[in-house]
């Protein structure tokens, strides 16, 4: 075995004890039990009940978010989110490669194409420098829209992503859109809690998305939503997640294409307790990110990733970062960590090196390539700490 992974195994362990420890598991200390009898007790388990508006208003207390639309997961707000900033078929959207796989699914269920961005190292998110050089190398301006001289589709919306709850530089980001006329919907999936400046992702843009997948900060068991300061925006979404049906006491009358998105009662009791004790939950995953960094401080060749400057990150996945001349070590020290009971696993794989999106545009990804073989996320659950 190499030094590298036997070093950075000993540094976690005396942190983590033995394993198995998972990567990220939820943590239930509070009032969930109580509140899920009580939704099964009302009999209202299922799309309408009060857990959900009192989730949805729970959201948009804690985001400062004017309005938040609860949803099953966090890539049909996604899809719905990009709807309602205009995108159609046949467009082209602006997304990071470094990023899950749903960012790039909504824009195709629009019927849209996913345009490849790079990524900064200091934020693991969209480079707007980069971006920047990029589009005035590759678009023009028709008509007050942006298109993509080589296709000739419409570039209609820009998709920030910020990765594993880091905030990405959305306020450099929505320079450059607003530069070319281009809504933002922030991907803040992984970011609950996160701030920049104070202010809280997900609310940067026209609309943002939120998950609350098992292994989030806080968790619906599946769910998502939709964040926007904008109410008529707020209404339609309601009302496409909900099969677009007209109100009214019997009938059954829908004015457009729906989508059955509507978050389930008995999933919102869950995040109702869930969100009571976010604060709590990032509390504990800053403490374990100090914890982490005196365990690794002697460890050369790896470095633990640092929310960015002027954000406050909720830190739901720890993120190490292997020097630039040890990529080559990244699966062995994956493998030994594994082996020998910590969960970790490597970024995701490139958006755009995935069979559905071969031949999608791209930019330069000289950056995120680059991060795609650093990355190892280590175990991060809440309760670690």
């Amino acid at each position: 075995m190499n030094a590298l992974p036997a070093t950075i195994v000993a540094a976690l362990a005396s942190v983590l004890g033995d394993g198995p420890v998972p990567l990220h598991e939820p943590h239930f200390d509070g009032n969930e039990s109580r509140y899920l009898f009580d939704c099964v007790a009302s009999t209202y388990v299922s799309s309408v009940g009060a857990y959900v508006d009192r989730l949805e208003a729970d959201l948009a207390e804690f985001t400062g978010a004017k309005h938040a639309v609860a949803t099953i997961n966090g890539t049909s707000a996604l899809h719905i989110a990009l709807l309602l900033a205009g995108v159609q078929p046949g467009d082209e959207v602006l997304v990071p490669a470094l990023s899950f796989v749903a960012t790039a699914n909504a824009v195709r269920y629009c019927g849209a194409t996913p345009h490849f961005l790079d990524s900064q190292e200091s934020t693991l998110g969209l480079d707007p420098a980069a971006m920047r050089s990029w589009l005035a190398e590759i678009s023009t301006m028709k008509s007050g829209e942006c298109v993509n001289q080589a296709t000739g589709r419409r570039i209609t919306a820009m998709v920030p992503m910020h990765a594993f709850g880091h905030p990405c530089d959305v306020v450099g980001v929505m320079e450059v859109a607003a530069e070319y006329g281009l809504p933002v919907v922030e991907d803040a999936a992984e970011s609950l809690g996160s701030l920049i400046n104070g202010q809280h992702t997900g609310t940067f843009g026209l609309l943002g998305t939120l998950s609350f997948n098992g292994n989030k900060i806080a968790t619906t068991g599946g769910g998502g939503a939709i964040l926007t300061n904008d109410t008529q925006l707020a209404k339609r979404a309601k009302h496409l997640t909900t099969t677009a049906k007209v109100p009214h006491r019997w009938e059954y009358n829908h004015d457009e294409v729906g989508y059955n998105y509507r978050m389930p009662n008995i999933n919102a009791a869950l995040g109702c307790a869930q969100l009571e004790q976010i604060d709590s939950f990032i509390a504990s995953k800053r403490r374990l990110y100090d914890i982490y960094l005196e365990a690794l401080r002697q460890v050369n060749g790896v470095t633990l990733f640092s929310e960015p400057r002027g954000s406050r990150s909720n830190y739901w996945l720890q993120t190490l970062i292997l020097d630039k001349d040890k990529v080559d070590q990244r699966d062995e020290v994956l493998e030994t960590l594994n082996d020998n009971g910590l969960m970790a696993r490597p970024a995701w794989t490139l958006l755009s090196s995935l069979k559905p999106f071969l031949g999608c545009p791209s930019a330069p990804l000289t950056g995120a390539r680059l991060l795609e073989q650093r990355i190892i996320n280590v175990p991060s659950s809440a309760g670690l700490a």
